[in-house]
């Protein structure tokens, strides 16, 4: 095969790729893209007092081949040097469930589907922690990312917030997200 095949072969991928990507969409009865959350979604504690509730998230759209969910939320605009805030991480939801219902990121309420696993986030406990930017802050950014994933991912006891987001973009088909806002006044 000459370069110039390669070269419409892999454009042709990035295409199917493409189309993916455009086919798996991610939606929300509480949150809406670039519009700010409820107080049901602030976090509890660290001088915020609201609800600490995960949204109703749901997807459709799925490319063949995929094996399990992943849901990422993160705050890049967290004042930590770099790095963000990590808010939650979900991993290997099932295949054949394209919704979490709002709560199902509590794990004491059992809504979290069956096989799934929350990950530690950056408040230092396993689910959901909500937004809690500092007071009379900017708003910050609320990246909920639904992730189709070509296989289960098996990490090890307790993994680092990195370690999974490594491991979601390794396995990661397609992606989509919903940027909501948060502030506190």
């Amino acid at each position: 095969m000459n370069l110039k095949n390669s070269l419409i072969g892999l454009s042709l991928m990035a295409a199917c790729s493409v189309s993916y990507a455009e086919s798996f969409t991610l939606t929300s009865s509480d949150i809406a893209d670039g519009k700010p959350m409820s107080q049901q979604q602030e976090f509890q504690g660290f001088g915020c007092q609201g609800g600490n509730k995960s949204p109703a998230l749901s997807w459709s759209g799925a490319p063949e081949g995929t094996k399990a969910y992943a849901v990422l939320v993160h705050d890049p605009d967290a004042p930590t040097g770099g790095s963000g805030w990590w808010h939650w991480q979900m991993i290997n939801i099932p295949q054949n469930v394209t919704h979490l219902e709002a709560g199902a990121g509590n794990p004491d309420n059992g809504l979290a589907p069956k096989s799934s696993q929350q990950i530690r986030n950056d408040y230092g406990v396993e689910g959901f922690g909500g937004a809690c930017p500092p007071k009379g802050d900017k708003p910050h950014r609320y990246r909920f990312t639904v992730y189709a994933l070509s296989q289960r991912l098996e990490l090890p006891e307790a993994p680092s917030a990195a370690l999974t987001g490594y491991m979601v973009n390794h396995f990661k088909l397609a992606s989509s997200t919903i940027e909501a806002l948060y502030q506190v006044e």
